[in-house]
């Protein structure tokens, strides 16, 4: 049963450090997705289109990616998943490649092309992810302290 089910004098107080420290965490989710923006439209590439090819490429276990497991990775219908990889295929960063056990299963790999410009956003990402870790981790001190 999550908290927002139980009655109000069950669920644990709150206190208006909580409530500071969790704006700061959203405020710099924002501000981490903002920069993740800016960045992926310098590069030509629309955010969903950049975290696609993350997902491809950092897909858990490093193991071969269908169209479902990047619907999944994204929280997108599959559907939607499909126009995305036909729009990254079009832009020559995806290719699709037939399952050798399984000819129902179609793989996605990153071209060359695809590779460099994830490699160069993602060292982008890491440095603003370094910038904010401070911050971060003084939120999640609070959290123990």
């Amino acid at each position: 049963m999550s908290d927002m089910s139980q009655p109000r004098e069950q669920r644990p107080a709150i206190s208006q450090a909580d409530y500071q420290r969790l704006s700061e965490f959203r405020y710099l989710i924002r501000r981490f997705l903002e920069f993740s923006q800016v960045q992926a439209e310098d590069a030509g590439l629309t955010p969903r289109q950049h975290q696609a090819l993350l997902a491809i490429k950092g897909f858990p276990g490093g193991g071969p990616v269908t169209v479902g497991d990047l619907a999944e990775r994204l929280r997108i219908r599959h559907h939607s998943a499909v126009e995305l990889v036909n729009r990254l295929g079009e832009a020559g960063l995806v290719t699709r490649d037939q399952d050798k056990d399984d000819h129902r299963r179609v793989l996605l790999q990153l071209t060359e092309r695809a590779d460099d410009c994830l490699a160069e956003l993602s060292a982008a990402h890491l440095d603003e992810l370094s910038r904010i870790e401070p911050m971060l981790r003084r939120l999640l001190d609070r959290d123990r302290g």
